[in-house]
């Protein structure tokens, strides 16, 4: 018996237009919702489109726009270093939401080792794979990141850039959380002998949660009692961070990690140590993306909506690429803060 199933064929833009008795641009045009189209005629094109099942093509209608269709999410790390740390997680996903809404890809761009800082930039700017580019985690001494801005290409950039006023970015008060998750171990908790691990001082996020510790130290007269050393936002800085107080240790009732990963490291070292939390020793991290609330006891922490910030850029970034009006240079999100038991107090239901 012969098989008389034929291969279906791909619907074309010119059987909408035959259907309706119009031609292919006038279509095209509908489809795109053209002020240049009357209504019945959109609605006669969008019917027939969905009678024959017919599928615009993303890679056409971005030829015929000039555009690349997808937009870049440049990391300026290496790709095992971003892929290691759930921050970029969440971003991705609330990059990647927003570019699937709107039909469009994400290419991830980021550097193959520490000695290729250009890689990330450089891939995005020359080839012109991208509408637009969003930035995130770049150095304060990484001059890409303005160069990237200058290009002509439209960028959002994830984070605090005080030296970059003019550009379009997204971010939290890193300083006004710090200060806050500070003065809560002083003011509620009693602790007047802090110790403050930074994350890496060439980065702004680190620098404004040491002002925002600094700050709270120094509005309750404690600055002389309290101190500061750098990490690096590892699990292993935050252990060796306690390990190399040796003795010292001893001098201090509350530690303030600039994100939970090093407040992780330091609660292994402290129990590895003898030290109980929150007795003898109360701490506190920053960003909550799930690692503090699986600890014992949990993390007190400041809530980061790391993917809510990415979303808002993406759709400020799509603004820009259909040269709509930013609204302001920089946009702050508010964040939370997440009390559990390390700090002292009774952990709240909220950890769903």
């Amino acid at each position: 018996m012969s098989d008389n199933t034929q291969p279906r064929t791909r619907v074309r833009l010119r059987d909408v237009a035959d259907l309706v008795g119009v031609t292919a641009a006038a279509a095209s045009m509908a489809l795109a919702d053209s002020p240049r189209i009357s209504d019945k005629t959109k609605r006669a094109v969008r019917a027939a489109a969905t009678q024959l099942g017919y599928v615009p093509s993303s890679a056409g209608r971005a030829l015929r726009s000039q555009r690349a269709g997808a937009i870049a999410l440049i990391v300026p790390n290496t790709t095992q270093h971003v892929f290691g740390h759930s921050y970029f997680m969440h971003v991705l996903t609330g990059v990647s939401s927003v570019a699937n809404e709107r039909d469009t890809q994400v290419l991830v761009s980021t550097n193959p080792d520490e000695a290729h800082g250009l890689a990330a930039y450089e891939r995005v700017m020359r080839s012109k794979s991208a509408d637009g580019a969003i930035v995130t985690s770049a150095a304060v001494t990484d001059l890409n990141v303005e160069r990237l801005s200058q290009s002509g290409l439209p960028v959002v950039l994830i984070g605090n850039f005080p030296y970059l006023s003019t550009s379009v970015s997204v971010g939290i008060d890193d300083v006004g959380a710090s200060r806050s998750i500070t003065e809560h171990l002083i003011e509620v908790h009693g602790r007047t002998r802090l110790l403050h691990v930074t994350g890496p001082m060439d980065h702004q996020t680190a620098i404004d949660r040491r002002e925002g510790f600094l700050a709270a130290v120094a509005a309750h007269d404690l600055a002389d009692a309290s101190r500061v050393v750098e990490g690096d936002f590892s699990e292993e800085a935050g252990r060796d961070a306690v390990l190399g107080l040796g003795r010292d240790l001893t001098g201090f009732d509350g530690i303030v990690f600039a994100n939970d990963d090093m407040a992780f490291g330091g609660l292994r070292a402290l129990k590895s140590l003898g030290v109980s939390v929150p007795q003898d020793i109360s701490i506190v991290g920053f960003d909550d993306f799930g690692l503090s609330r699986l600890t014992t006891p949990g993390i007190t922490t400041v809530r980061v909506p790391a993917e809510r910030m990415a979303r808002v850029a993406t759709e400020r970034l799509f603004d820009l690429i259909e040269g709509s009006k930013p609204g302001p240079s920089h946009q702050e999100l508010a964040v939370t803060l997440v009390l559990r038991e390390s700090c002292g107090c009774e952990s709240k239901a909220d950890d769903a």
